[in-house]
């Protein structure tokens, strides 16, 4: 009984750690973006709570010896970049998935050069890159050798993600389709997708966020025109001001915001599903 106690509380005391050391980082910054402006800086304590940070972002606060933070195109290429990889990985993730529902020759030597990718560490993956396109004398660029080490690097967390929905699904719904005369097409189009819809929304969750925030692979990559993160890691290689939190702040509201749409989608498609399994039991 003694031992049980101590093994709960030994879990609870590491959850609460855990815990902190996810979240608390965030609070601080948090904390630190409300610092009043333009003399209060990223330190303890806060001098005077203030929006004042948060109006410099956005352009409303008169102008100061802190420059205002030029993220606006960096954040549209890191969304670009983040969508064409969301797509390209998810439907190649979709398709991948679908091959290895039948076993093919050599489908374990693929499985395993398909994984590589999520293994292999990012820094050398963007070195490599970056060599190769200067000796075939390609330009590097955010939509060029960028999108293509993002896409190598989100493909395996799609593929897995699908290959779990597809060793779940029922195979039977698609034979009796067939049975009935419908064509493969029909069948993915009309009965599959339908079904797989929410791995799929993981699957697109998965690759945006990996894109959105991928740093190392995109160091050596991205040529002149930088995306967010080199951007922001740029911003404190010269001096940090409570801007840089202030846009932390709003980047992760925004994130939340996806995850709630997410969610959303999640649950509209769960009961959409429920209602059509719970009309077919009526019949």
């Amino acid at each position: 009984m003694q031992g049980k106690t101590s093994l709960r509380l030994f879990l609870a005391l590491f959850t609460a750690g855990f815990i902190v050391f996810l979240y608390g980082p965030m609070v601080v910054l948090s904390i630190l973006s409300f610092q009043t402006g333009p003399e209060g800086g990223p330190q303890f304590p806060i001098i005077e709570w203030s929006s004042y940070w948060y109006r410099h972002l956005l352009g409303w606060a008169a102008p100061s010896r802190v420059a205002p933070l030029d993220l606006g195109p960096a954040l549209l290429r890191s969304l670009a970049l983040a969508l064409a990889t969301t797509v390209v990985a998810t439907v190649l993730g979709v398709l991948s998935a679908q091959a290895f529902r039948r076993r093919f020759r050599a489908s374990g030597l693929v499985f395993y050069l398909i994984v590589l990718g999520m293994i292999v560490p990012g820094i050398l993956v963007g070195l490599g890159v970056a060599l190769l396109a200067n000796m075939l004398g390609l330009p590097r660029a955010w939509w060029g050798s960028s999108f293509v080490v993002h896409v190598v690097y989100a493909y395996p967390f799609a593929f897995l993600v699908m290959l779990a929905v597809f060793n779940r699904f029922d195979r039977s719904l698609e034979e009796a389709a067939w049975s009935l005369g419908v064509s493969p097409a029909t069948t993915f189009r009309r009965i599959t997708f339908p079904l797989i819809f929410p791995g799929v929304l993981s699957a697109m969750l998965f690759s945006f966020t990996l894109s959105y925030d991928e740093f190392s692979r995109t160091l050596f990559t991205a040529g002149g025109q930088q995306t967010l993160p080199l951007t922001i890691y740029g911003s404190f290689s010269v001096e940090i001001h409570p801007n840089l939190f202030a846009f932390g702040v709003l980047t992760t509201l925004a994130s939340f915001t996806l995850l709630a749409v997410y969610g959303a989608l999640m649950a509209l498609t769960l009961r959409r599903a429920r209602s059509v399994a719970l009309q077919e039991e009526i019949r």
